[in-house]
C-alpha cells in the first residue's frame, strides 16, 4: 500500500480576480510535473475566468526517467498492475481533491479533472470511484483502467470527453474506442474525437473541445 503524500502543485486564477465558481484540476502524464499542464490554465482561464485551476504534482518520482513525476510505476504495464498502481495513488488525488474544494468553498459538481496520458487514467479511474458526481472529465491521449471493475466500484457517471491521437506513439488511438466503449456500458456519457495525424500531444482543436465542454458542465466558470 503506497504511504499517503499530500499532493500540492502550481495554481491559477480566478482569472476575473473574484471568488471562484468552478475549479479545473489538471493531471499530468508519466515524467512530467504539475508545472507542465498548469500552462493550459491561463489559456482556458481567457474563456473560463471565474474558473480556479490546480495541477497537483504526481506522488511519485519517475521510475523510467532521471526527473519528473509519476502517479504509478508504468515499467509493467499488466493490467492488473495499472489497476492496482492507480488504486494506490486515488486516495492522495481524492483527498488533494477534497481539500482544494473546502478552500474554494465550492461543492463536486463544480469540479471538472483534465488529465493527460497517464493523467486522464487517473482522471477517470478516480472521478468514477468518488462518491459525489463531479461536473465532468475531460482526457487526452489516455486510457481507461480496470473496465470489468467498474459495475462493482462506481459511484458517479460525470460526462467525460475523450480526445485522441491517430498516431500516438506511446497510448496507441484503440485505447480510445477501447475507454468509450468501457465507459458507455457503465452507464456514462462519453464524447470523443479523434485527431488524424496527432502524436502523443494535445492540438488546438483538442483544446477547442475542451472549451466547448467546459461551456456545457461549467457555465459558471
Amino acid at each position: 500500500m503506497s504511504l499517503p503524500i499530500d499532493l500540492d502543485g502550481p495554481r491559477f486564477g480566478p482569472a476575473a480576480g473574484g471568488e471562484a465558481t468552478a475549479l479545473i484540476v489538471l493531471l499530468h502524464g508519466l515524467g512530467a510535473d504539475g508545472n507542465d499542464l498548469i500552462s493550459l490554465a491561463p489559456l482556458l482561464g481567457q474563456a473560463f475566468p471565474n474558473a480556479a485551476f490546480a495541477s497537483p504534482h504526481a506522488p511519485f518520482p519517475c521510475d523510467m526517467a532521471p526527473m519528473g513525476r509519476q502517479w504509478f510505476s508504468l515499467q509493467n504495464r499488466d493490467p492488473r498492475s495499472m489497476y492496482f498502481g492507480a488504486e494506490g495513488a486515488r486516495p492522495m488525488l481524492d483527498r488533494f481533491l477534497d481539500t482544494e474544494l473546502a478552500a474554494l468553498g465550492l461543492k463536486s459538481e463544480q469540479l471538472c479533472l483534465l488529465g493527460f496520458s497517464q493523467g486522464t487514467m487517473m482522471a477517470l479511474h478516480t472521478a468514477l470511484r468518488r462518491p459525489l458526481t463531479i461536473a465532468g472529465v475531460i482526457g487526452f491521449s489516455g486510457l481507461l483502467i480496470g473496465s470489468e471493475r467498474l459495475a462493482a466500484e462506481m459511484h458517479s457517471t460525470p460526462p467525460c470527453l475523450l480526445v485522441h491521437g491517430s498516431a500516438d506513439e506511446v497510448v496507441p488511438a484503440q485505447m480510445l474506442g477501447a475507454a468509450v466503449e468501457g465507459l458507455r456500458q457503465a452507464g456514462v456519457e462519453v464524447d470523443y474525437a479523434l485527431r488524424p495525424g496527432l502524436g502523443h500531444s494535445i492540438d488546438e482543436e483538442g483544446l477547442r473541445l475542451a472549451a466547448s465542454f467546459l461551456e456545457r458542465i461549467l457555465p459558471e466558470a
